[in-house]
């Protein structure tokens, strides 16, 4: 087995799809659209994007874009996460569709399913390895619980305005996909890679987490016949951790005909007549930390791999996140 090939690293098969299969019509059309990548398990950050959504006016729709489970280990915040995302749209991640596999073909050549690349250490994929596997009794502890997250699709089109936008978990063609990922589009040959499919999608839009940090990149609009709008990548990073430099807050994309109202903005821009925003989700920290080490104390896997950056907080700058061909509104 080649290094790619290790659990963890690895893209099964069945987590792939085309970028052309984004071409068809939308299954909907919003005025606000929030997409919500990686919650992971955070009870306090569910709460609060359900009363950010809640204060939203016109047509609107919320979609938990996958990983929202992850360090709900415990059955009673593991249900809650359940029963707190389902009532909305959701679509799958690696970590619901691994859930989801059946006990009788555990997927172990997968892993976690993340598809980390090669820039995650080793350690760091096998402790990824090991939280999914117990959160896998927990899930299946839960009665209907695989059987609903099985039935979740990988991906979403949804219209906004006159705004074609894809809702993906990783990337244009894989649900653990890296290629929408901040460090992944510092590459030139690697942006090209992705306006390609842009243009095989014919969207305007794709809107995704997976990487947990965040970035809205901007391509040039080049010989598009819409040029007014072009490409956009709008990864939120994550939901249920920490984001940027000097905030324990997580994020989520907003898409919308009309602006925020409220302070929770923290970057974005207007295009095309859509306000394209990244909104903090300023959970109740201190519950949040309570929670977290109550589920994976000091020694555990979760806490090894994720407790520096749920107490402290990363050092990513909007700066990092923000690299688009426009200048954004004022924050």
């Amino acid at each position: 087995m080649t290094h790619d090939q290790a659990p963890g690293r690895n893209c099964p098969l069945h987590y792939r799809y085309r970028p052309h299969d984004f071409a068809v019509p939308a299954s909907a059309c919003c005025e606000v659209l929030y997409v919500v990548g990686g919650l992971y398990g955070n009870v306090p950050a569910l709460h609060r994007v359900v009363d950010l959504f809640e204060r939203e006016r016109g047509d609107k729709r919320l979609v938990f874009s996958g990983d929202f489970h992850w360090f709900d280990v415990d059955a009673q915040a593991f249900a809650q996460i359940q029963r707190g995302v389902l009532p909305f749209e959701a679509t799958r991640g690696n970590v619901e569709t691994e859930l989801a596999a059946p006990a009788s073909r555990d997927n172990e050549d997968a892993g976690c399913g993340c598809g980390y690349p090669d820039w995650v250490g080793d350690a760091v994929v096998e402790r990824s390895n090991r939280i999914l596997k117990r959160l896998r009794g927990t899930a299946r502890g839960v009665p209907g619980a695989c059987r609903e997250l099985a039935m979740l699709p990988m991906w979403r089109r949804i219209d906004v305005g006159a705004r074609r936008v894809a809702i993906v978990h990783g990337d244009a063609q894989s649900l653990s996909g890296w290629g929408f990922a901040q460090e992944t589009l510092h590459e030139g040959a690697r942006r090209q890679t992705a306006l390609q499919w842009f243009e095989q999608a014919q969207v305007d839009l794709f809107a995704s987490s997976h990487t947990c940090v965040p970035v809205f990149q901007g391509f040039d609009a080049g010989g598009r016949v819409d040029a007014v709008f072009a490409p956009l990548v709008l990864n939120n990073g994550a939901a249920g951790m920490p984001n940027l430099a000097g905030a324990r807050e997580g994020l989520l994309t907003r898409i919308a005909t009309h602006p925020f109202e409220g302070p929770q903005r923290r970057f974005g821009l207007q295009r095309g007549g859509l306000h394209l925003d990244a909104i903090a989700i300023d959970y109740d920290d201190v519950a949040w930390r309570r929670s977290f080490l109550a589920q994976w104390p000091a020694g555990s896997d979760a806490h090894a791999s994720y407790w520096s950056r749920i107490s402290e907080g990363t050092d990513h700058t909007i700066d990092d996140a923000l690299r688009i061909e426009v200048a954004p509104i004022d924050a």
